[in-house]
């Protein structure tokens, strides 16, 4: 099946956007049946609404990256089997795989 842009209309700000064909394709992949009915920027918003109206504060965990040694956060509990980078080296062994 070819998917074809189309154009939608953001059910809370009535703005257009586009539901691209790679967005249709990787819906189609997932199954899901119903087209968005909300805009990136209304989706996140909402998103990031409901996550701070139930209370959802992401705990951070202060460290040590273990290369570089400079002191940082992360958003998960470290354990000691693995090692645990800054943002800049974590992204330097993504690049490296």
């Amino acid at each position: 099946m070819e998917f074809q842009d189309k154009e939608l209309v953001c059910k809370d700000c009535g703005a257009t956007f586009i539901f691209t064909a790679g967005e249709q394709e990787f819906y189609a992949e997932k199954g899901f049946e119903n087209e968005p009915q909300r805009c990136r920027e209304c989706r996140n918003t909402r998103k990031a609404a409901r996550n701070n109206s139930e209370g959802r504060q992401r705990e951070m965990y202060t460290v040590v990256c273990a290369e570089c040694g400079v002191e940082t956060q992360v958003p998960f509990q470290p354990t000691s089997d693995r090692p645990v980078y800054c943002r800049e080296c974590y992204q330097n062994h993504r690049v490296a795989r």
